[in-house]
Protein backbone atom coordinates (compact mmCIF):
# COMPACT_ATOMS: atom_id res chain seq x y z
CA UNK A 1 0.00 0.00 0.00
CA UNK A 2 2.72 2.20 0.98
CA UNK A 3 4.21 1.74 -2.36
CA UNK A 4 1.24 2.31 -4.12
CA UNK A 5 0.78 5.53 -2.57
CA UNK A 6 4.31 6.59 -3.11
CA UNK A 7 4.04 5.88 -6.56
CA UNK A 8 1.17 7.91 -7.20
CA UNK A 9 2.78 10.88 -5.46
CA UNK A 10 5.63 10.28 -7.69
CA UNK A 11 3.36 10.49 -11.15
CA UNK A 12 1.40 13.78 -9.79
CA UNK A 13 5.03 15.42 -8.78
CA UNK A 14 6.38 14.30 -12.58
CA UNK A 15 2.95 16.13 -13.89
CA UNK A 16 3.31 19.33 -12.13
CA UNK A 17 7.24 19.35 -12.27
CA UNK A 18 7.01 18.88 -16.44
CA UNK A 19 8.22 21.24 -18.42
CA UNK A 20 5.36 23.27 -20.68
CA UNK A 21 5.48 22.73 -23.96
CA UNK A 22 3.94 25.49 -26.63
CA UNK A 23 1.87 24.56 -28.91
CA UNK A 24 2.40 25.11 -32.26
CA UNK A 25 0.08 28.01 -33.99
CA UNK A 26 -2.83 25.97 -36.10
CA UNK A 27 -3.32 27.57 -39.82
CA UNK A 28 -6.77 28.86 -39.54
CA UNK A 29 -9.40 26.78 -41.00
CA UNK A 30 -10.89 28.70 -44.29
CA UNK A 31 -14.11 28.94 -44.47
CA UNK A 32 -16.63 29.68 -47.05
CA UNK A 33 -17.00 33.15 -45.75
CA UNK A 34 -13.46 33.61 -46.19
CA UNK A 35 -13.94 32.26 -49.77
CA UNK A 36 -16.30 35.18 -50.42
CA UNK A 37 -14.02 37.55 -49.24
CA UNK A 38 -11.32 37.02 -51.19
CA UNK A 39 -13.22 36.26 -54.49
CA UNK A 40 -14.87 40.13 -53.45
CA UNK A 41 -11.42 41.56 -52.77
CA UNK A 42 -9.82 40.35 -55.75
CA UNK A 43 -12.87 42.37 -57.89
CA UNK A 44 -12.93 45.10 -56.10
CA UNK A 45 -8.99 45.74 -56.25
CA UNK A 46 -9.30 45.37 -60.43
CA UNK A 47 -12.22 47.23 -60.77
CA UNK A 48 -10.78 49.90 -59.04
CA UNK A 49 -7.58 49.89 -60.93
CA UNK A 50 -9.57 49.51 -63.89
CA UNK A 51 -11.91 52.62 -63.50
CA UNK A 52 -14.89 51.24 -62.43
CA UNK A 53 -15.46 47.95 -64.37
CA UNK A 54 -13.61 43.70 -63.97
CA UNK A 55 -11.92 43.89 -67.42
CA UNK A 56 -12.19 40.24 -68.54
CA UNK A 57 -10.50 38.46 -71.67
CA UNK A 58 -13.81 36.97 -73.57
CA UNK A 59 -13.73 35.72 -77.38
CA UNK A 60 -10.78 37.86 -78.78
CA UNK A 61 -12.10 40.98 -77.20
CA UNK A 62 -12.26 42.37 -73.44
CA UNK A 63 -15.65 43.03 -72.05
CA UNK A 64 -16.19 45.56 -69.17
CA UNK A 65 -17.81 43.47 -66.05
CA UNK A 66 -19.84 44.73 -62.78
CA UNK A 67 -20.46 42.23 -60.02
CA UNK A 68 -24.10 41.56 -59.72
CA UNK A 69 -23.16 38.05 -56.95
CA UNK A 70 -21.47 35.28 -55.57
CA UNK A 71 -22.46 32.26 -55.60
CA UNK A 72 -22.03 31.05 -52.28
CA UNK A 73 -23.50 27.92 -52.41
CA UNK A 74 -20.82 27.10 -54.86
CA UNK A 75 -17.94 28.13 -53.30
CA UNK A 76 -15.84 25.32 -52.13
CA UNK A 77 -12.21 24.49 -50.97
CA UNK A 78 -10.20 22.36 -53.23
CA UNK A 79 -6.97 22.05 -50.91
CA UNK A 80 -4.76 23.27 -48.05
CA UNK A 81 -4.42 26.59 -49.76
CA UNK A 82 -6.60 25.93 -53.10
CA UNK A 83 -10.26 27.44 -54.16
CA UNK A 84 -13.20 27.86 -56.23
CA UNK A 85 -15.78 30.70 -56.62
CA UNK A 86 -18.18 31.14 -59.09
CA UNK A 87 -19.43 34.32 -59.79
CA UNK A 88 -21.98 36.41 -61.89
CA UNK A 89 -20.95 39.88 -63.56
CA UNK A 90 -22.66 42.01 -65.88
CA UNK A 91 -21.55 44.45 -68.86
CA UNK A 92 -23.13 47.16 -69.97
CA UNK A 93 -25.60 45.49 -72.16
CA UNK A 94 -27.34 43.45 -69.81
CA UNK A 95 -25.74 40.15 -70.63
CA UNK A 96 -24.74 38.15 -67.49
CA UNK A 97 -21.48 35.92 -67.61
CA UNK A 98 -21.43 33.15 -65.20
CA UNK A 99 -17.04 33.07 -64.39
CA UNK A 100 -15.26 30.21 -62.30
CA UNK A 101 -12.37 31.37 -60.51
CA UNK A 102 -9.68 29.56 -58.99
CA UNK A 103 -7.84 30.64 -55.97
CA UNK A 104 -5.03 30.05 -53.97
CA UNK A 105 -3.42 31.52 -50.82
CA UNK A 106 -5.12 32.10 -46.57
CA UNK A 107 -7.57 33.77 -45.55
CA UNK A 108 -7.39 37.48 -45.42
CA UNK A 109 -4.49 36.69 -48.53
CA UNK A 110 -5.88 34.75 -51.76
CA UNK A 111 -4.83 35.76 -55.39
CA UNK A 112 -6.59 34.29 -58.69
CA UNK A 113 -4.70 31.75 -61.04
CA UNK A 114 -7.50 31.38 -63.19
CA UNK A 115 -10.51 33.04 -64.52
CA UNK A 116 -13.07 31.30 -67.51
CA UNK A 117 -16.49 32.05 -68.63
CA UNK A 118 -18.84 29.01 -67.68
CA UNK A 119 -21.81 30.43 -68.99
CA UNK A 120 -23.43 33.63 -70.92
CA UNK A 121 -26.78 34.13 -70.07
CA UNK A 122 -26.94 31.10 -68.73
CA UNK A 123 -26.03 29.00 -71.86
CA UNK A 124 -22.57 26.91 -70.63
CA UNK A 125 -19.48 26.35 -72.96
CA UNK A 126 -18.66 23.23 -70.74
CA UNK A 127 -19.58 21.41 -67.64
CA UNK A 128 -17.60 19.20 -65.10
CA UNK A 129 -17.31 15.91 -64.79
CA UNK A 130 -15.76 13.60 -61.73
CA UNK A 131 -12.66 11.66 -63.52
CA UNK A 132 -11.83 8.14 -61.60
CA UNK A 133 -9.37 9.56 -59.80
CA UNK A 134 -11.44 12.31 -58.28
CA UNK A 135 -10.51 15.20 -59.95
CA UNK A 136 -12.90 16.97 -62.19
CA UNK A 137 -12.44 17.94 -65.94
CA UNK A 138 -14.34 20.49 -67.72
CA UNK A 139 -16.52 19.16 -70.77
CA UNK A 140 -17.39 21.12 -73.74
CA UNK A 141 -21.18 21.61 -74.38
CA UNK A 142 -22.56 21.87 -77.96
CA UNK A 143 -24.24 25.27 -78.24
CA UNK A 144 -27.26 25.15 -77.79
CA UNK A 145 -30.49 27.70 -77.20
CA UNK A 146 -33.07 28.67 -74.93
CA UNK A 147 -35.76 28.03 -77.76
CA UNK A 148 -36.84 25.15 -76.31
CA UNK A 149 -37.78 27.07 -72.88
CA UNK A 150 -39.65 29.58 -74.76
CA UNK A 151 -37.13 32.00 -75.63
CA UNK A 152 -36.74 33.89 -78.65
CA UNK A 153 -33.30 35.28 -78.60
CA UNK A 154 -32.72 38.49 -81.30
CA UNK A 155 -35.56 39.21 -83.04
CA UNK A 156 -38.90 38.09 -83.49
CA UNK A 157 -41.88 38.49 -86.27
CA UNK A 158 -45.67 37.71 -85.67
CA UNK A 159 -49.21 38.68 -86.17
CA UNK A 160 -51.17 38.99 -83.09
CA UNK A 161 -55.20 38.92 -82.61
CA UNK A 162 -56.65 40.56 -79.75
CA UNK A 163 -60.50 39.40 -79.75
CA UNK A 164 -62.93 40.69 -77.12
CA UNK A 165 -66.59 38.59 -77.28
CA UNK A 166 -69.16 41.19 -75.85
CA UNK A 167 -71.44 39.81 -73.84
CA UNK A 168 -75.48 39.86 -73.60
CA UNK A 169 -76.43 43.41 -72.81
CA UNK A 170 -79.40 44.69 -71.03
CA UNK A 171 -78.35 48.37 -70.35
CA UNK A 172 -76.05 50.46 -71.29
CA UNK A 173 -72.69 49.88 -71.39
CA UNK A 174 -68.89 50.68 -71.79
CA UNK A 175 -65.26 49.00 -72.41
CA UNK A 176 -61.68 50.35 -72.48
CA UNK A 177 -59.74 47.83 -74.63
CA UNK A 178 -55.96 48.43 -74.35
CA UNK A 179 -53.71 49.35 -77.55
CA UNK A 180 -50.64 48.15 -78.47
CA UNK A 181 -47.93 50.74 -79.61
CA UNK A 182 -44.08 50.78 -80.85
CA UNK A 183 -41.83 51.99 -78.63
CA UNK A 184 -37.38 51.20 -79.11
CA UNK A 185 -38.58 47.17 -78.62
CA UNK A 186 -41.17 46.63 -80.83
CA UNK A 187 -42.67 48.07 -84.54
CA UNK A 188 -46.55 47.52 -84.11
CA UNK A 189 -48.77 48.14 -87.38
CA UNK A 190 -52.57 48.30 -86.94
CA UNK A 191 -53.69 46.18 -89.20
CA UNK A 192 -57.18 45.73 -88.12
CA UNK A 193 -59.90 47.14 -85.95
CA UNK A 194 -63.19 45.96 -86.04
CA UNK A 195 -66.10 47.15 -83.66
CA UNK A 196 -69.65 47.79 -83.18
CA UNK A 197 -68.90 51.41 -83.85
CA UNK A 198 -66.03 53.55 -83.88
CA UNK A 199 -65.28 54.03 -80.35
CA UNK A 200 -62.59 56.50 -79.65
CA UNK A 201 -58.54 55.83 -79.07
CA UNK A 202 -57.08 58.43 -76.65
CA UNK A 203 -53.72 57.93 -74.80
CA UNK A 204 -53.46 58.37 -70.99
CA UNK A 205 -50.85 61.18 -69.78
CA UNK A 206 -48.59 59.28 -66.91
CA UNK A 207 -47.22 56.54 -68.81
CA UNK A 208 -48.42 57.15 -72.38
CA UNK A 209 -50.29 54.18 -73.16
CA UNK A 210 -52.88 53.78 -75.81
CA UNK A 211 -56.16 52.82 -75.81
CA UNK A 212 -59.87 52.33 -77.43
CA UNK A 213 -62.72 53.51 -75.93
CA UNK A 214 -66.37 52.62 -76.86
CA UNK A 215 -69.98 53.17 -75.97
CA UNK A 216 -72.34 49.98 -76.33
CA UNK A 217 -76.08 49.09 -75.85
CA UNK A 218 -78.29 46.36 -75.66
CA UNK A 219 -78.02 46.20 -79.92
CA UNK A 220 -73.99 45.40 -79.44
CA UNK A 221 -74.94 42.25 -77.63
CA UNK A 222 -72.97 39.18 -78.33
CA UNK A 223 -70.41 41.05 -80.86
CA UNK A 224 -67.02 41.55 -81.47
CA UNK A 225 -64.24 43.87 -81.20
CA UNK A 226 -61.19 42.58 -83.00
CA UNK A 227 -57.86 44.31 -82.95
CA UNK A 228 -54.67 42.93 -84.75
CA UNK A 229 -51.52 44.01 -85.60
CA UNK A 230 -48.11 43.21 -87.53
CA UNK A 231 -45.28 43.22 -84.50
CA UNK A 232 -41.42 43.12 -85.47
CA UNK A 233 -39.98 42.82 -81.63
CA UNK A 234 -36.56 42.96 -80.50
CA UNK A 235 -34.93 40.83 -77.56
CA UNK A 236 -34.60 43.66 -74.70
CA UNK A 237 -31.63 44.24 -72.90
CA UNK A 238 -29.78 46.74 -70.06
CA UNK A 239 -31.31 50.32 -71.59
CA UNK A 240 -30.63 54.15 -70.72
CA UNK A 241 -33.96 56.42 -71.18
CA UNK A 242 -33.19 59.84 -71.45
CA UNK A 243 -35.91 62.28 -69.78
CA UNK A 244 -37.59 59.79 -67.36
CA UNK A 245 -37.69 61.00 -64.07
CA UNK A 246 -36.62 57.52 -62.22
CA UNK A 247 -37.97 59.40 -58.48
CA UNK A 248 -42.05 58.33 -59.63
CA UNK A 249 -40.83 54.60 -59.17
CA UNK A 250 -39.75 54.94 -56.12
CA UNK A 251 -43.18 55.84 -54.71
CA UNK A 252 -45.81 53.84 -53.19
CA UNK A 253 -49.64 52.64 -54.71
CA UNK A 254 -52.49 51.18 -54.69
CA UNK A 255 -51.28 47.39 -53.97
CA UNK A 256 -47.66 48.26 -54.47
CA UNK A 257 -46.50 49.47 -50.64
CA UNK A 258 -43.39 50.62 -50.35
CA UNK A 259 -41.91 50.84 -46.83
CA UNK A 260 -43.60 49.10 -43.14
CA UNK A 261 -43.12 45.67 -43.46
CA UNK A 262 -41.12 45.50 -47.10
CA UNK A 263 -38.88 47.80 -45.79
CA UNK A 264 -38.24 45.07 -42.99
CA UNK A 265 -38.13 42.38 -44.91
CA UNK A 266 -35.88 43.89 -47.30
CA UNK A 267 -33.87 44.91 -45.18
CA UNK A 268 -33.41 41.22 -43.69
CA UNK A 269 -32.53 39.87 -47.30
CA UNK A 270 -30.02 42.82 -47.71
CA UNK A 271 -28.36 42.73 -44.15
CA UNK A 272 -25.08 41.71 -45.47
CA UNK A 273 -25.11 43.35 -48.69
CA UNK A 274 -25.64 47.11 -47.88
CA UNK A 275 -22.46 48.19 -49.06
CA UNK A 276 -23.06 46.14 -52.33
CA UNK A 277 -24.06 48.03 -55.39
CA UNK A 278 -28.04 48.59 -56.36
CA UNK A 279 -27.31 45.94 -59.27
CA UNK A 280 -26.23 43.24 -56.73
CA UNK A 281 -28.89 44.30 -54.08
CA UNK A 282 -31.39 44.37 -57.03
CA UNK A 283 -30.25 40.46 -58.02
CA UNK A 284 -30.24 39.54 -54.08
CA UNK A 285 -34.21 40.43 -54.34
CA UNK A 286 -34.86 38.73 -57.31
CA UNK A 287 -33.49 35.35 -55.87
CA UNK A 288 -35.33 36.21 -52.71
CA UNK A 289 -38.45 35.72 -54.41
CA UNK A 290 -37.64 33.14 -56.71
CA UNK A 291 -36.90 30.94 -54.08
CA UNK A 292 -39.46 31.54 -51.57
CA UNK A 293 -42.62 32.26 -54.43
CA UNK A 294 -44.22 29.41 -55.61
CA UNK A 295 -46.08 29.57 -58.59
CA UNK A 296 -49.58 28.75 -58.27
CA UNK A 297 -52.70 29.71 -59.47
CA UNK A 298 -55.47 29.41 -56.89
CA UNK A 299 -56.45 31.52 -54.30
CA UNK A 300 -56.69 35.78 -55.01
CA UNK A 301 -54.02 35.37 -57.56
CA UNK A 302 -53.92 37.89 -60.20
CA UNK A 303 -54.21 41.32 -58.63
CA UNK A 304 -50.96 42.45 -58.66
CA UNK A 305 -51.25 42.92 -54.56
CA UNK A 306 -47.73 42.89 -53.16
CA UNK A 307 -49.13 42.40 -49.72
CA UNK A 308 -51.30 39.19 -50.88
CA UNK A 309 -47.78 38.10 -52.56
CA UNK A 310 -45.91 38.33 -49.11
CA UNK A 311 -49.06 36.43 -47.33
CA UNK A 312 -49.41 33.55 -49.53
CA UNK A 313 -45.97 33.40 -50.76
CA UNK A 314 -47.72 32.47 -54.23
CA UNK A 315 -49.69 33.66 -57.20
CA UNK A 316 -48.81 34.64 -61.28
CA UNK A 317 -46.47 36.18 -63.01
CA UNK A 318 -48.71 40.07 -61.48
CA UNK A 319 -47.78 38.68 -58.20
CA UNK A 320 -44.28 37.92 -58.66
CA UNK A 321 -43.43 41.46 -60.02
CA UNK A 322 -45.36 43.53 -57.41
CA UNK A 323 -43.82 41.88 -54.68
CA UNK A 324 -40.37 42.70 -56.53
CA UNK A 325 -41.51 45.86 -56.95
CA UNK A 326 -42.41 47.05 -53.40
CA UNK A 327 -39.18 45.67 -52.26
CA UNK A 328 -37.10 47.10 -54.43
CA UNK A 329 -38.62 50.54 -54.03
CA UNK A 330 -38.20 49.82 -49.96
CA UNK A 331 -34.43 49.57 -50.72
CA UNK A 332 -34.54 52.84 -52.57
CA UNK A 333 -34.16 50.59 -55.91
CA UNK A 334 -36.13 52.45 -58.48
CA UNK A 335 -38.85 49.75 -60.29
CA UNK A 336 -41.69 49.58 -62.59
CA UNK A 337 -44.14 47.27 -64.35
CA UNK A 338 -45.30 46.74 -67.69
CA UNK A 339 -47.69 43.75 -69.31
CA UNK A 340 -48.59 42.10 -72.48
CA UNK A 341 -48.44 38.74 -73.64
CA UNK A 342 -45.74 36.19 -74.33
CA UNK A 343 -45.95 34.32 -77.55
CA UNK A 344 -44.81 30.50 -77.59
CA UNK A 345 -41.63 30.32 -79.22
CA UNK A 346 -42.14 26.50 -81.32
CA UNK A 347 -45.16 27.25 -82.23
CA UNK A 348 -46.75 29.71 -85.79
CA UNK A 349 -50.27 29.64 -85.17
CA UNK A 350 -53.26 28.82 -81.85
CA UNK A 351 -54.47 30.65 -78.73
CA UNK A 352 -51.90 32.08 -76.29
CA UNK A 353 -52.46 31.46 -72.81
CA UNK A 354 -53.47 34.80 -71.80
CA UNK A 355 -51.79 38.14 -70.25
CA UNK A 356 -47.92 37.82 -69.28
CA UNK A 357 -46.28 40.76 -67.05
CA UNK A 358 -42.75 41.80 -66.18
CA UNK A 359 -40.62 44.22 -64.52
CA UNK A 360 -37.50 46.49 -64.89
CA UNK A 361 -35.37 47.71 -62.06
CA UNK A 362 -33.09 51.24 -62.09
CA UNK A 363 -29.14 50.77 -61.49
CA UNK A 364 -26.14 51.98 -63.07
CA UNK A 365 -27.59 54.61 -65.17
CA UNK A 366 -29.11 52.04 -66.73
CA UNK A 367 -33.03 50.09 -66.80
CA UNK A 368 -32.54 46.67 -66.70
CA UNK A 369 -35.76 44.00 -67.51
CA UNK A 370 -36.38 41.33 -65.50
CA UNK A 371 -39.10 38.21 -65.33
CA UNK A 372 -38.98 36.74 -62.27
CA UNK A 373 -42.11 34.32 -62.53
CA UNK A 374 -40.76 32.94 -65.58
CA UNK A 375 -37.22 32.45 -64.04
CA UNK A 376 -38.81 30.44 -61.22
CA UNK A 377 -40.58 28.32 -63.82
CA UNK A 378 -37.66 27.65 -65.50
CA UNK A 379 -34.56 27.54 -63.45
CA UNK A 380 -31.96 26.85 -65.62
CA UNK A 381 -33.36 30.76 -67.39
CA UNK A 382 -32.85 32.35 -64.18
CA UNK A 383 -29.88 34.32 -65.39
CA UNK A 384 -31.05 34.88 -68.57
CA UNK A 385 -34.38 37.03 -67.38
CA UNK A 386 -32.25 38.72 -65.22
CA UNK A 387 -31.50 41.43 -67.36
CA UNK A 388 -33.18 40.31 -70.34
CA UNK A 389 -37.03 40.10 -71.63
CA UNK A 390 -37.16 37.54 -75.10
CA UNK A 391 -38.02 38.91 -78.71
CA UNK A 392 -41.76 36.65 -78.78
CA UNK A 393 -43.60 38.81 -76.59
CA UNK A 394 -45.87 42.14 -77.25
CA UNK A 395 -46.48 45.00 -74.40
CA UNK A 396 -49.66 46.46 -74.63
CA UNK A 397 -49.05 49.05 -71.39
CA UNK A 398 -46.71 50.36 -68.64
CA UNK A 399 -47.44 51.24 -65.15
CA UNK A 400 -49.89 50.67 -62.85
CA UNK A 401 -53.53 52.61 -61.42
CA UNK A 402 -53.86 53.94 -65.26
CA UNK A 403 -56.09 56.99 -64.95
CA UNK A 404 -58.41 56.96 -68.31
CA UNK A 405 -60.43 58.98 -69.99
CA UNK A 406 -63.79 58.80 -68.79
CA UNK A 407 -62.57 57.47 -65.38
CA UNK A 408 -64.56 53.71 -65.14
CA UNK A 409 -67.12 53.74 -62.44
CA UNK A 410 -64.66 51.36 -60.72
CA UNK A 411 -61.54 53.98 -60.64
CA UNK A 412 -57.93 53.83 -61.44
CA UNK A 413 -57.05 50.57 -63.79
CA UNK A 414 -54.82 48.74 -61.85
CA UNK A 415 -52.99 47.23 -64.84
CA UNK A 416 -54.21 46.95 -68.44
CA UNK A 417 -53.97 43.79 -70.46
CA UNK A 418 -57.53 42.60 -70.23
CA UNK A 419 -60.43 45.05 -71.30
CA UNK A 420 -62.31 46.96 -68.68
CA UNK A 421 -66.24 46.65 -69.21
CA UNK A 422 -68.75 47.94 -67.21
CA UNK A 423 -72.84 47.35 -67.74
CA UNK A 424 -74.68 50.20 -65.82
CA UNK A 425 -71.67 51.46 -64.17
CA UNK A 426 -71.13 47.88 -62.84
CA UNK A 427 -67.77 45.85 -63.95
CA UNK A 428 -67.58 42.83 -65.53
CA UNK A 429 -65.67 40.27 -66.95
CA UNK A 430 -65.31 39.80 -70.85
CA UNK A 431 -64.55 36.78 -72.59
CA UNK A 432 -61.09 38.23 -74.36
CA UNK A 433 -59.20 36.05 -76.74
CA UNK A 434 -55.15 35.96 -78.08
CA UNK A 435 -54.03 34.59 -80.95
Amino acid sequence: MRVFIFLIGLFLFACESAPHKEEKARPKKTTVADIEEGIRAHISTVTEQSGGFFPLPFEGETINLKLVRVHTEYLSKLGATSFFACVDLADESGDVYDVDFFLTGEPGDMSVTETTVHKENGKPFYTWKQQEDKTWKRVPVKESGNRLMGVVEGTDSFIFRYEVTLPEMTEESRIWVPLATSDDWQDVELLTIKAPNPGSSSQEEEYGNSYLFYELGPDDSNETILVEYQVNRTEKSAYTEEGDDVKQYLKSCELLPVGGRFESIVNDVLADKKADSDLMKARAIYDFIVDTVRYRKAGQYGTGDANYACDSRSGNCTEFHSYFISLARSAGIPARFAIGAAIPSERNEGGVNGYHCWAEFYAEGKWWPIDISEGNKYTALSTYYFGHHPANRIEFSKGRDLIVEPLPASGKIPFFAYPVFEEGGSPSKVKTKFS
